[in-house]
């Protein structure tokens, strides 16, 4: 298929930047769909942590910092335990996320939401630029 890594940075920008509109303009979901969830323990939606965790990008920086024939086992096992902690403390974030919901209330969660749809906006338009330049870095 011949995809770059470039490509998967432009198109992972391009989506990240839909989601971060819907953060700062409004709603993801239209209240008719919202109306037919019945169990919401069972909905999760975590737009900043998943394309941070397991973007393209750090998908491919694992991919690179793990081959047999490059770096020695030992290497490898450092960025394995570093990929586990990132996760564990993401996990940890997410977990408190409940908790810190409840003290700030909806007002204070509309505010973060709103600014964390900046950065995602400001993040995402990076992703493009970076895939971007690193295109025409290759063709050159």
């Amino acid at each position: 298929m011949e995809v770059t890594l470039a490509a998967f940075q432009i198109s992972g920008g391009v989506i990240l930047f839909l989601f971060a509109l819907t953060m700062i303009f409004g709603e993801g979901k239209p209240a008719s769909e919202k109306g037919m969830i019945k169990d919401y323990r069972h909905v999760t939606i975590f737009p900043v942590a998943i394309p941070s965790i397991a973007s393209p990008g750090a998908i491919m920086a694992v991919v690179l910092l793990t081959d047999n024939h490059i770096y020695t086992i030992k290497e490898q096992l450092i960025t394995t335990a570093l990929v586990f902690f990132v996760v564990m403390i993401t996990m940890v974030i997410l977990l408190g996320a409940n908790t810190v919901q409840k003290r700030i209330g909806a007002y204070g969660i509309t505010v973060i939401s709103t600014v964390m749809g900046l950065i995602l906006a400001s993040y995402a338009v990076q992703s493009i630029l970076t895939g971007v330049r690193d295109f025409f870095a290759m063709t050159h």
